[in-house]
């Protein structure tokens, strides 16, 4: 089964007298890339957060905001009298420039991140473990988004590979005929210029079969019919993170699909290869959301 990239997923608990919300976004990416957002006092835990995030989700674009509500009894705060500081200017620039009231700028101060901050406050080890499983949670629940938006994927996946399947079959079929309209059109081409009875029948046939032998399509048919078996083995494999092997399977198929058009001399098979590339390139836009 296949797992998207793309989910969303959140987790609510209270540890001690905290009430932590976690929210967590993924979206499609090449590495693993998280912006995380979290109060001051977990920075200390940052590096064991963003480990977790790495270990459970693989790669994507991720976005963490872990939100606090304070609960239980008030603890002494510090204020950030630098930071407000800093503030200050920007929000009293604004406050002349729109004629606004500047008395009201302290409160303004104090409600901007980070300017008020608890005194001291930080998790125990045994809070850790238990917001860390607030996290994971959250994980879970983003995977199961994932799961299911993986479920559309694999579906339409199969369907894209079955239709350039098809066609394949199509392209199989008109082989034979290909060919002996292009005997056909060189023995005309021949005889309209030199005259039927100018040339050498033995050596045409040793050219002919020399040239028909180098616009032969059968080892791409073969190839391409082995790529197509090969990707669904893959998506039928309980492997999780499969996005980047597929996306490799799929530019073997293209290969063939071009390696088939080069070689087709065919109105009726260039039609084929067309809907080929067609079909080839919305599986590979699909595949960019594969984990």
């Amino acid at each position: 089964m296949l797992k998207s990239m793309t989910g969303f997923g959140r987790a609510e608990q209270s540890v001690g007298d905290k009430t932590f919300l976690v929210d967590i976004k993924s979206l499609n990416g090449k590495q693993f890339d998280v912006q995380l957002k979290m109060p001051a006092f977990l920075k200390p835990f940052e590096f064991e957060i963003r480990n977790v995030l790495s270990t459970r989700l693989g790669r994507g674009s991720i976005d963490c905001t872990i939100s606090l509500k304070q609960t239980g009894s008030a603890k002494p705060v510090t204020i950030n009298t630098d930071l407000a500081k800093a503030y200050y200017q920007p929000v009293a620039a604004l406050c002349a420039e729109l004629n606004l009231d500047p008395s009201n700028i302290l409160s303004t101060l104090l409600k901007l991140p980070e300017v008020i901050t608890p005194t001291g406050d930080t998790l125990t080890p045994e809070e850790w473990e238990s917001f860390r499983n607030i996290i994971l949670s959250a994980i879970d629940d983003l995977n199961n988004h994932r799961l299911e938006e993986g479920k559309s994927l694999e579906e339409d996946l199969r369907l894209r590979i079955s239709n350039i399947e098809k066609q394949q079959q199509e392209v199989i079929l008109l082989e034979p005929r290909r060919q002996t309209r292009i005997r056909e059109g060189l023995v005309k081409l021949l005889e309209d210029q030199v005259g039927k009875e100018n040339y050498d029948q033995n050596r045409l046939e040793q050219e002919l079969i020399f040239y028909i032998e180098k616009i032969d399509i059968s080892e791409e048919n073969v190839r391409l019919r082995n790529h197509c078996d090969y990707f669904k083995q893959i998506l039928d494999e309980p492997e999780e993170s499969k996005g980047k092997k597929l996306s490799f399977i799929l530019q073997e198929i293209g290969r063939e699909i071009n390696t088939t058009g080069s070689k087709a001399y065919d109105s009726s098979i260039q039609k084929c290869v067309v809907m080929m590339k067609d079909e080839l390139e919305k599986a590979k836009e699909q595949v960019l959301n594969v984990l």
